[in-house]
C-alpha cells in the first residue's frame, strides 16, 4: 500500500481545492518527503493519474505567472473522497514495518469522528499482537536471539517493534479517549497546510517541470 496517493488526497482536501505546488507543499511542511516516497516528481503523478480514475477534478484557471500554460487546481470528486476514507480507514488499521502509511493516517485521522478512530486503533492494536504472535510461533522471546543464530536478530526485532507499537498504540486511544484532539463533527479542525503564498521554511529549494501547474 503506497502513501502518496493517501497523502495527495488529503492535502487537496484540507485546501478544498489545491494546484501542483500548493500539495508538495503542504507535504514537505509536513516532511513528508523525509518518511515516504512523497517526492515532487511522484505528487505531480499521483495528481494527473487520481484526475484520469475520477477521483480529482482538474479545473484549469489562469495561465501560470511563468507564462506556461493554465494551472491546474484539483478537487475531490464523490469517488475520491470515497477513496480517501477507504485509504484512510485502512492504514489505520493495518500493521507492516513500513511508516509512511501510519504517518500518514495519524496526520488525517482527526477526518474521522471519534468513537471510529478508536476503533480502528484498538482494531490495529488486535493486529499488532496477532503479527507478534505469528513471529513467536517459530521465536521465543525470552530464549534470545541466538537461539537461530544472527536471523534471530531479525525476529527479535520484530517482536520489540510490534511490543513498542502495541504501547503506543495503547497510549494513542487513551489520549483520544480522553478527549485529546478535535476530531469530525466536533468543531473547528486543526489544519496545518501553508496559507497561499506562504513561505515553506521546510521547502526543499528543487524546482521541477509541475510547479507551475
Amino acid at each position: 500500500m503506497s502513501a502518496i496517493r493517501l497523502l495527495v488526497l488529503g492535502a487537496v482536501r484540507q485546501h478544498g481545492r489545491a494546484h501542483g505546488y500548493q500539495v508538495r507543499n503542504d507535504l514537505e511542511y509536513w516532511g513528508a518527503h523525509e518518511w515516504s516516497n512523497a517526492k515532487p516528481g511522484s505528487i505531480y503523478h499521483a495528481l494527473k493519474q487520481m484526475a484520469k480514475q475520477g477521483l480529482l477534478h482538474a479545473h484549469e484557471i489562469a495561465p501560470s505567472t511563468a507564462g506556461g500554460p493554465p494551472r491546474t487546481e484539483y478537487e475531490l470528486t464523490e469517488k475520491g473522497t470515497e477513496e480517501y476514507f477507504t485509504l484512510l480507514r485502512d492504514a489505520l488499521v493495518t500493521y507492516d514495518q513500513r511508516g509512511d502509511m501510519k504517518t500518514a493516517a495519524i496526520g488525517f485521522m482527526v477526518d474521522l469522528p471519534r468513537a471510529e478512530a478508536v476503533a480502528l486503533l484498538k482494531e490495529r492494536t488486535r493486529r499488532i499482537e496477532a503479527w507478534r504472535s505469528s513471529v513467536t510461533g517459530h521465536y521465543v522471546p525470552e530464549e534470545g536471539p541466538e537461539q537461530l543464530g544472527h536471523i534471530g536478530e531479525i525476529m527479535n526485532m520484530w517482536v520489540h517493534t510490534a511490543d513498542s507499537e502495541a504501547e503506543w498504540t495503547h497510549g494513542l486511544v487513551d489520549r483520544i479517549e480522553n478527549g485529546a484532539y478535535t476530531f469530525a463533527t466536533e468543531g473547528e479542525p486543526f489544519v496545518a497546510v501553508l496559507a497561499k503564498d506562504e513561505e515553506n521554511p521546510y521547502a526543499t529549494g528543487e524546482r521541477h517541470p509541475g510547479d507551475d501547474r
